[in-house]
């Protein structure tokens, strides 16, 4: 009797998903299509992003083995156009390389570029911070006072690793301006700030010692 009963509700079972897989035929089909189209389209994404990656680096390898600083002029346009691919690590190297060799752009243009590093390219927190401290490096040169606040207040008003970099800056922009209250409030803040940089904090000690002393 009792197998009787377990042959019985096993068919039962076998009836019901029969008819669970036949009355829903369309939607897990459907289903099923889009599990197969997602991983498909995660592998096609990722083979497209290698192939993007290895294109950038092989630009980027080129430009370096055969950069000649008399046809500057000849680089720029592959440099700007690894900037613009907005790629984490190639992008700040194409910036860093037209910095460090000087090719010729104008300020607004390389600051723009800056921007599009910030804003649009997928960075760890500590490397954007790195990038927006060269862009106040890049921009202490020329700019007033509280444009170079500006750029910086992102580091100077957080935990950054940058930020006694970036207070040292600051604080030389104001020594060099000659404005030296203001420049021994921003050596004050480095003096203070318990995770400044060792190598900062030196050379503000010795700044003050040598400057600051009365």
């Amino acid at each position: 009797m009792d197998e009787d009963i377990s042959i019985i509700n096993a068919n039962t079972r076998q009836e019901k998903v029969k008819n669970f897989f036949v009355k829903n035929k369309k939607s897990l089909i459907v289903i099923l299509s889009l599990i197969i189209l997602t991983v498909l389209g995660y592998f096609v994404f990722s083979e497209i992003q290698d192939r993007k990656i290895k294109s950038l680096a092989e630009k980027y390898n080129n430009i370096s083995v055969n950069f000649n600083s008399l046809n500057k002029i000849d680089f720029k346009n592959d440099l700007i156009e690894i900037i613009n691919e907005k790629d984490s690590t190639y992008s700040p190297l194409a910036l860093y390389f037209i910095l460090d060799n000087e090719i010729e752009l104008s300020n607004k243009e390389i600051n723009n570029f800056f921007d599009v590093i910030i804003n649009d390219v997928n960075l760890d927190k500590e490397i954007k911070n790195l990038i927006i401290y060269k862009k106040g490096l890049f921009n202490s040169d020329f700019e007033t006072e509280n444009n170079l606040l500006n750029i910086l207040n992102p580091i100077i008003n957080s935990d950054s690793v940058w930020k006694s970099h970036a207070l040292y800056l600051l604080a030389e922009y104001f020594f060099d301006k000659n404005q030296k209250q203001k420049a021994k409030e921003f050596y004050n803040q480095i003096l203070s700030y318990k995770k400044s940089n060792e190598n900062i904090l030196i050379k503000t000690q010795k700044r003050l010692r040598r400057d600051f002393s009365e």
